[in-house]
């Protein structure tokens, strides 16, 4: 269900906005911080992400203006990935359409019970996730 579910998030997605679901993660990332500007390791932390994966898919939305790279001025070794105007736009206009995928294809389907047996159900699983780690 994970597999398909997220396959088909994000054949609608791309149709839609022409966004990835990692551009649409990465964006929203950087649109839940005030300045837009995250370093490259806590997003790579945040997403879960290698940070090779992490660098290869940056440059890629870099090329494409949603995102540029600033260096960090107190560690030489370090990079912001700074939200720009164009994926500020890219994200405020793929965002509603993407929630209305989301409640099509998981939350109409499921009645009132169901969806609070899947909260609790995530919230068990995640709890063992954050034990393992």
């Amino acid at each position: 269900m994970q597999a398909q579910l997220a396959a088909q998030l994000n054949r609608e997605l791309q149709a839609d906005s022409e966004l990835s679901h990692s551009d649409f993660a990465v964006l929203v990332r950087l649109t839940d911080v005030e300045d837009g500007r995250v370093r490259m390791r806590e997003l790579a932390r945040a997403l879960q992400w290698e940070k090779s994966r992490l660098s290869h898919h940056l440059r890629r939305m870099q090329g494409r203006g949603l995102v540029a790279r600033e260096e960090c001025p107190s560690d030489a070794r370090g990079a912001f990935i700074v939200l720009t105007d164009a994926g500020r736009a890219a994200i405020e206009a793929a965002a509603p359409k993407h929630v209305e995928t989301v409640r099509r294809l998981v939350f109409d389907a499921l009645s009132p019970e169901q969806v609070d047996a899947l909260a609790a159900i995530s919230d068990a699983v995640l709890a063992r996730l954050a034990e393992a780690a």
